[in-house]
């Protein structure tokens, strides 16, 4: 078994608490799809946002997922870069599996498919 990173990441237009809310449910909505994830085998999640999202914890939308109350989770700022993607929520879900590296399907929507255009739609 080893523990394995999926990545993840969206971007929202305005800095409302519904809209982090609802990007982030759609983007862990889509982490869990791909990988086949049950909450039992994550041994935690952390969050990040840019510095202009302060509206809402994303912590509250993986929340609402179906039997995600005990997984540890983590809000954090991203650091601020000159440049980077504004309005991001970012996420890496820890789980344990037998999975090897190439079989993890990272997750980006939105306006985060700049980040990694080379995993966008890989799974």
């Amino acid at each position: 078994m080893y523990n394995r990173g999926i990545r993840g990441a969206t971007t929202v237009e305005r800095n409302d608490q519904e809209e982090i809310y609802a990007a982030t449910e759609e983007l862990v909505a889509e982490m869990i799809r791909c990988n086949g994830i049950d909450p039992e085998m994550v041994s935690n999640i952390w969050i990040t946002v840019t510095g202009d999202l302060n509206a809402a914890f994303p912590a509250v939308a993986v929340r609402r997922q179906p039997g995600w109350d005990f997984v540890p989770l983590m809000c954090a700022l991203e650091i601020p870069v000159e440049g980077s993607l504004p309005r991001c929520i970012r996420l890496m879900i820890q789980i344990n599996t037998e999975k090897s590296q190439r079989e993890i399907g990272h997750v980006y929507q939105r306006g985060a498919t700049v980040l990694r255009p080379d995993l966008v739609g890989r799974k």
